[in-house]
């Protein structure tokens, strides 16, 4: 079997610090369970997100030292819609401080009504149909008065059930929506590729053709999240007949070209930390769009990034089609996923591209969906190894019901996000080792509880306690 080797050697380096686990008790004490809460300084290795996390590569900082900060047309903008425009294809771009920044203007004027004094009001019985949202773009949907609905396939609700593109889109479903719903309640349709609420799974090109012909049929925008594009091109790739000799940048070209827009987050898949984009071809949305951009983030040459910032993101997103580099990337996930799955750690099978995510409600039975399983084993990772993962289940997306009764989430997740270009080999087999350890002893986990969380996207800063 051919070795895999990091497509890129180490020219800097960042020292981290350690602690005991009587020290990372009281942490967490002090961070009331949430890991959200502990400082940045007191974390070993963090896998909390792989969003604005990446190490940039020596052309990226060079590229930040050539940064036009001109307030109108500086020429890192230019640069920067040059090497969006290579990929994406859409007439118009808005640059904007992230991608949540491009979903709350997006979603404000999809989802609003502008009253008769140029005020956004927003309207209600309005649906949008994806495979699955993430917690902010959800978010951004229902604070402007919209549903955000999920409608991935059946087998992208079972970690272990096999499948290419788990992260498909039902179709059948879709129509059905649409049919249910009527088409002036439905402003826009989505896809996140790739499909990270469930699992960091990809979506396949003969999927993002149907949804867009389902699209143009009821005459209905269809929309892309594309912070993980590249990934999501590697697995059509590598999985999909027909692609095995197409380059990544051909298949994103092919990718894009069925859409009529997307929103990106640049903190991904273009190694920045911080940026995005929120593109479409439209030519009276993106009036609405730039107005709001204007009012709320910046001019439209800027759009609340410094010029450094969008040279460091159009170089990224050239660095990002490198096949070897994306070799490298899911290898990675593959050889992590390989050790934990022989040490009895049940995961979403097959790994996706940016993390790997454990199945909590298999790995701890014994724990109700009630008492968050999921981040009671994210819990447990800080505690025994100063590790820092993130949540997925019934935390970031369980709602209650009339009675205030927990409406618990299908999945019970524990995401382990893989910064890009950060970590060596011997810090994964670290964080394998550890919940090698943890499985001998999971019968010593307990549940947590709630005791404070506000409205909207509460795992960010809920406080919880352990269930004595």
């Amino acid at each position: 079997m051919k070795t895999i080797i990091e497509p890129f050697r180490i020219k800097s380096v960042e020292y981290v610090k350690t602690t005991t686990e009587e020290e990372r008790i009281q942490i967490l004490k002090n961070a009331y369970y949430n890991t959200f809460r502990i400082p940045a300084e007191d974390v070993l290795i963090d896998l909390l997100t792989d969003s604005g996390t990446s190490a940039m590569s020596a052309k990226q900082w060079a590229a930040m030292m050539d940064g036009d900060e001109s307030y109108a047309g500086a020429r890192s903008y230019y640069k920067f819609v040059n090497a969006i425009n290579k990929i994406f294809g859409f007439k118009h771009i808005i640059p904007v401080h992230q991608g949540r920044a491009a979903e709350r203007i997006f979603f404000t004027n999809v989802l609003s009504v502008i009253d008769k004094d140029g005020r956004y009001r927003p309207a209600s019985g309005k649906y949008i149909p994806s495979n699955n949202h993430f917690d902010t773009t959800r978010a951004n949907i229902e604070f402007n008065g919209g549903s955000a609905e999920d409608l991935v396939i059946e087998e992208g609700k079972h970690p272990s059930i096999i499948h290419p593109f788990k992260g498909n889109m039902d179709t059948d479903k879709l129509k059905n929506f649409i049919e249910e719903k009527g088409t002036e309640n439905i402003p826009v349709v989505m896809i996140t590729v790739t499909n990270n609420t469930g699992g960091g799974q990809p979506v396949s090109m003969e999927n993002i053709r149907e949804v867009s012909e389902i699209c143009k049929k009821y005459k209905l925008p269809f929309f892309i999240d594309a912070c993980r594009f590249a990934e999501n091109a590697y697995f059509i790739k590598t999985r999909e007949k027909g692609y095995e000799n197409k380059t990544i940048l051909e298949i994103a070209n092919e990718m894009f070209s069925y859409a009529d827009g997307c929103t990106m987050s640049a903190k991904k898949d273009a190694f920045a930390n911080i940026g995005g984009f929120l593109a479409m071809n439209d030519d009276k949305l993106y009036e609405e769009c730039k107005n709001l951009l204007i009012i709320t983030e910046g001019f439209e040459t800027y759009g609340g990034l410094a010029g450094r910032d969008m040279d460091a993101i159009a170089q990224g997103l050239e660095e990002v089609t490198d096949e070897s580099y994306l070799h490298y990337r899911i290898s990675v996930m593959r050889y992590i996923g390989d050790r934990l799955l022989a040490n009895d750690v049940p995961i979403i099978q097959p790994v996706g591209g940016h993390a790997i995510y454990i199945d909590a409600k298999e790995f701890l039975p014994d724990i109700p969906q009630e008492q968050y399983p999921a981040h009671s084993l994210v819990i447990e990772m800080y505690k025994k190894g100063g590790i820092r993962a993130v949540e997925i289940g019934s935390v970031m997306f369980g709602k209650y019901d009339e009675k205030g009764k927990l409406i618990p989430a299908d999945m019970e997740l524990v995401r382990l996000a893989i910064p890009r270009r950060v970590y060596t080999q011997s810090h994964m087999d670290f964080v394998i080792e550890v919940l090698q350890n943890i499985s001998k002893n999971k019968k010593n986990i307990c549940g947590m509880k709630i005791v404070e969380e506000p409205k909207f996207l509460r795992h960010f800063t809920a406080k919880f306690e352990p269930v004595k």
